[in-house]
């Protein structure tokens, strides 16, 4: 099925980090987190990102998990040290891929598909829930100064 007919199919819409995505799972439970506010247990979403579209590096205030369904090999970047940690989430275990992927909480990350052609469809599931207030766009000018040796990667990859 081509990503257009995948969108339209699965409801999704365009995502503020890039690609486009649609919440399919909010936990009714509620829990505290630091500094007082509440938030879900959980929450999922489908996302998807196609040929030359990127997730820009953004950090959340709580660990997400990546799953892998569909299309081609997404790598996922992480930043949290001196130098850069890819995964790349697709199904040829034999060539290094993975299922399914974990981002601690508070590290900038970002992705795209690692031949930039095609797409990825995967899923994501964030605990303590996704909540926008705990969403951080990276930018460009502010993580360049954090890690000056990686500008090329985060000028590809933050806005």
């Amino acid at each position: 099925m081509p990503a257009a007919d995948l969108i339209q199919t699965l409801q999704l819409l365009p995502h503020p980090e890039g690609g486009y995505y649609r919440e399919t799972y909010r936990a009714s439970q509620q829990l505290t987190v630091d500094g007082g506010a509440t938030r879900q247990v959980s929450t999922a979403i489908y996302y998807l990102l196609e040929n030359h579209d990127k997730s820009h590096f953004h950090r959340i205030q709580s660990d997400e998990l990546w799953f892998f369904h569909q299309g081609q090999p997404l790598e996922i970047i992480l930043l949290s040290g001196p130098e850069p940690t890819f995964i790349t989430l697709g199904n040829d275990l034999a060539a290094g891929e993975v299922p399914q992927a974990v981002v601690p909480v508070h590290t900038w990350f970002g992705a795209r598909l690692k031949h930039r052609e095609g797409y990825a469809l995967v899923s994501c599931t964030v605990a303590p829930g996704f909540d926008f207030a705990d969403f951080e766009l990276a930018s460009r000018e502010a993580l360049t100064a954090e890690f000056p040796h990686l500008a090329g990667l985060i000028a590809e990859l933050a806005v």
